[in-house]
């Protein structure tokens, strides 16, 4: 139950804290435990800044090239 809880976390969650192990060299699991405990502590302003970074990790490449010309209505 639990390693089936896990694993659908790990394939539907935004990746910012994949992204944060790729670029910090660390574990995954580090990453996502540190989250936990900081939304703890912050009482949630944490969990704010959790989807920011999830929304700018979805939309990054239309904020990096703003005016790049897309083929179709639907490469949006």
């Amino acid at each position: 139950m639990i390693d089936r809880t896990k694993t659908y976390f790990e394939r539907y969650a935004f990746g910012v804290c994949q992204w944060w192990a790729e670029k910090l060299n660390v574990k995954t699991e580090q990453v996502r435990l540190s989250f936990i405990y900081l939304s703890f502590v912050t009482v949630g302003i944490h969990l704010v800044a959790y989807l920011i970074m999830a929304f700018i990790l979805k939309h990054k490449e239309r904020i990096k090239y703003p005016f790049r010309k897309h083929r179709t209505v639907w490469d949006l």
